[in-house]
């Protein structure tokens, strides 16, 4: 497979039976293939990704003294601002060039995981830049929930199986700054390559060249999406969960050509985790004499804090 395929959500959502199961079978196929698809019919509008991009820039256009007052110790980078070349790819020995903050879970009054998740950082010089992130977090959400919905059918499972494993996740919205290339990077990349860690990745900002994944064949592809939309991969975690069956494509972020240097890159990756307890077990229907076993058992949150180390976010 040479090109990333696109799908549409709206096909899902409809009434027509046919052409809920064209999706399933589409998104199922796609993920099976490659990992990645494009999706349009999203719940993001033109207008909230707009604005999304515009209190981003702002933030990271604030002096470096300013971002580092919401760079909190002790969280692992879970939630505010984490600095240029504080994340290294598993496996790679030189920093990403990247900047980046996150965005968490906005939880319930009474949630049990108010002892849990590091609370969300505030930005006192830029207010819309809360506001806007928090609307983009939760219609991100909105479609990954519906995303899980028909590949859970694609797995034979009960439509609605992910739903209470990702209601109060611990997914992150991360806007991301690629600053502008100054010097020979000397082997470093804006974004090495890497597996994401969770269930699903609905990325935004896959618009222009940078963005490449691994086809089963070794090659890299640039995966492109169209202004209206996301592209969206699977993680490690639903990998593991199902046997491998629907794959976690490899991905990297290359850096531009030359003449390019002097430009910043921005991407905005909402990364869809379950709760912590979730169990990550090979699905019973995803193992066979064929299909042989390929992963130890482990739960969400196990997993996360060995992927934080290797990541160098948690010492």
């Amino acid at each position: 497979m040479n090109k990333i395929p696109s799908v549409d959500l709206r096909d899902f959502l409809s009434d027509d039976p046919a052409r809920k199961q064209k999706f399933v079978n589409e998104i199922g196929k796609a993920y099976e293939e490659i990992g990645f698809v494009a999706l349009k019919g999203h719940f993001l509008d033109e207008k909230l990704v707009g604005d999304l991009y515009q209190e981003v820039k702002r933030f990271f256009d604030l002096p470096e003294e300013t971002k580092k007052k919401y760079e909190i110790e002790g969280i692992g980078g879970q939630r505010g601002y984490v600095g240029f070349g504080k994340e290294t790819a598993k496996g790679f020995k030189r920093a990403d060039l990247k900047e980046f903050w996150h965005f968490g879970q906005y939880l319930e009054k009474d949630s049990k995981y108010r002892e849990v998740y590091p609370d969300n950082v505030y930005v006192s010089e830029l207010p819309e830049f809360n506001t806007v992130g928090e609307a983009a977090y939760k219609n991100l959400e909105k479609t990954g929930k519906y995303v899980l919905r028909a590949l859970a059918l694609y797995l034979g499972l009960e439509e609605t199986y992910f739903d209470g494993y990702i209601h109060e996740g611990n997914s992150i919205l991360r806007p991301i700054h690629y600053p502008p290339i100054t010097q020979e990077p000397d082997d470093a990349v804006r974004a090495a390559a890497h597996g994401d860690i969770n269930l699903i990745t609905l990325l935004m900002g896959a618009q222009g060249k940078g963005l490449q994944v691994q086809n089963h064949k070794g090659e890299w592809i640039d995966a492109i999406a169209q202004d209206d939309e996301l592209m969206i991969n699977v993680g490690d975690m639903l990998s593991r969960h199902t046997n491998n069956k629907l794959k976690s494509t490899i991905h990297r972020v290359v850096n531009p050509p030359r003449e390019l240097w002097s430009t910043s890159r921005y991407s905005i990756p909402f990364f869809m985790h379950p709760v912590s307890e979730m169990k990550l077990d090979a699905l019973e229907n995803c193992v066979d004499a064929d299909h042989p076993k390929l992963y130890e058992d482990t739960t969400a949150g196990e997993f996360l804090h060995e992927r934080l180390v290797e990541l160098g976010l948690i010492k």
